[in-house]
């Protein structure tokens, strides 16, 4: 499964589900992401693992057509791109595992569902308990309403 989100937002703006690796899904899913913004930011930047089928010709052809830079990991670490890591994982953990699948249209069908719900329900409490959606139509910086914890320990 490809995806393809907005950090700002945690909007998922494209997507494909497929049983390969193969440049065209990636690049179809990165099509149905740029059709989605509802406008072309002026600097957008596209972060990766390094996977072969982000550095297709056709793929990084269409990032350059639309002056999208391109950023990839180090070494293919998914903690470079958490935010995308931690939509997986939500993903999978809260919708995915819930539903057995027999076959790829039945996964593109659920995925399809899943999206919507995730996009357009489910509040995220660092962007201040808004949906997705409803983040990424608002302007400007979203307060945080989380913050990381620290433990100290005495010795």
């Amino acid at each position: 499964m490809s995806l393809l989100t907005d950090a700002h937002s945690h909007k998922i703006l494209g997507y494909a589900v497929a049983n390969n690796l193969e440049s065209i899904n990636t690049t179809n899913a990165l099509k149905m992401a740029l059709s989605n913004l509802t406008e072309t930011p002026t600097s957008l930047i596209h972060h990766s693992d390094r996977g072969i089928q982000y550095c297709s010709s056709d793929y990084v052809s269409l990032l350059n057509q639309r002056n999208i830079r391109i950023s990839m990991s180090e070494n293919g670490d998914p903690l470079e791109n958490a935010v995308a890591e931690r939509i997986n994982g939500i993903l999978k953990h809260e919708y995915i595992t819930h539903y057995p699948l027999d076959g790829l249209q039945q996964a593109q069908e659920l995925i399809s569902d899943i999206i919507d719900r995730y996009n357009s329900l489910r509040p995220h409490e660092s962007i201040n308990l808004m949906t997705p959606e409803k983040a990424h139509e608002t302007q400007g910086a979203i307060n945080k309403t989380w913050s990381r914890k620290r433990k100290f320990i005495t010795l």
